[in-house]
Formats: structure tokens, sequence, C-alpha cells
């Protein structure tokens, strides 16, 4: 049984190519195609396509709009975004709203067909790039601490139950340069005891 797929780009030569690649395949059949997504809903209406190539930036109708309406009424059909650049936005934009795979215009034909099998299959397409933006995006933001490497030192010492004697005693500095430092570090925190700064130091430094 074939995989029907319709086509959504704005330039007719980028959908000859596609048909001309899917035309190689006979598990692959194209049923349609439009150079935007004014007429999406109308157009999945009258071809019942499992799969949906969706060029993003069209005019009129764009990609994400269309992406969008075809989800709500046909969630079920599965939308495999494409796109000339690998923009982070637009990537989250796509996921959030349901697409089911991104690859990038200039993918090889062998990725391409790859990617469509992908989603057809139940997974997730995406070109290794935007694989990484996803992971990058995912990640903790390390929290960028006020304080200045000798003020973060000091206070991880205090940390470990030293007095301002014994820190300075480590560090080879006088009392007075390490009471310094405290009064910068509880000014930058806006905070003012050595509890608040060891609880800062525990939920953010460590």
């Amino acid at each position: 049984m074939s995989i029907r797929i319709f086509i959504y780009d704005d330039s007719a030569e980028r959908r000859d190519s596609l048909k001309a690649l899917f035309s190689l395949n006979d598990a692959l059949k194209v049923v349609g195609e439009a150079a935007n997504c004014k007429s999406a809903i109308e157009d999945i209406d009258s071809t019942y396509p499992d799969l949906v190539l969706m060029d993003i930036n069209m005019p009129e109708v764009d990609g994400l709009a269309g992406l969008k309406m075809i989800k709500n009424k046909y969630p079920n059909v599965k939308v495999l975004m494409q796109t000339a650049y690998d923009d982070s936005e637009k990537i989250f934009t796509s996921i959030k709203n349901g697409a089911s795979g991104y690859i990038l215009k200039n993918d090889k034909p062998q990725r391409i067909l790859q990617a469509i099998d992908e989603v057809i299959e139940g997974g997730a397409a995406m070109n290794p790039a935007i694989a990484q933006k996803v992971l990058d995006y995912f990640k903790p933001t390390a929290k960028k601490s006020p304080l200045s490497p000798k003020e973060t030192e000091v206070l991880s010492l205090l940390a470990e139950g030293l007095s301002y004697k014994m820190v300075a005693d480590k560090l080879g500095v006088s009392y007075t340069t390490v009471n310094t430092h405290t009064k910068r570090i509880y000014e930058k925190l806006h905070i003012s005891s050595l509890g608040e700064a060891i609880a800062y130091y525990y939920k953010n430094l460590r």
C-alpha cells in the first residue's frame, strides 16, 4: 500500500523535483500540491494524504499556520516540515504545534526518503543539526553568578565551615581581605548574613 503525500512549497521547481524523487519509489504517491496553505483544509479534505511535506516560508498563508490548521482538524495526518534554514524559533514552534519531523531543503534525497519512513513509522525525523539544537534547547542553563572567582572561592570555604581566619590562612591573604570579600558577597547577593550566603552557595554554585 502506498504512502499518500501532499506537497506544500511556493517553488514549482522544488515541487517538481520532489515529485520526480517520489515517482522513483513505488511506495510513495503524490496526491496533491500547493504553493501555500490558504486552502489547507480543503486540500486535505479532497486528497486524504498520510503525510504532508510542508514548506515553512510561503506567501499568504505559511507552513506554520498550515501545520496548525491541519493538526487541529486532522491530528492523524503526519506533517514533515521543510525549510532552507535551521531557525531555532521556527523549529520549536513546529514541534509545539504537532510536526512529526523537520528537515532542511539541502538534505540529500536519501535523507528525505528516510525522514518520510521514520515519520510514517511513528518516529520523529530530524536533520542532525536540528536535533542538536533541540537537545541544546532543553539543556539546563547554568546560572550566571554575580560573584567573582575569588569571591566564590571564599564563599566555598566559608560554606565548608572555615572561619574568616582559617580562610585567610588557607588562601594566604589577610583577615581584612577575607572580610572585604565577604562584604562584597553580601552586597552582590543582596543578603545580610553568612547563613544566607551559604544557602545561596549550596543552591546555585555547588
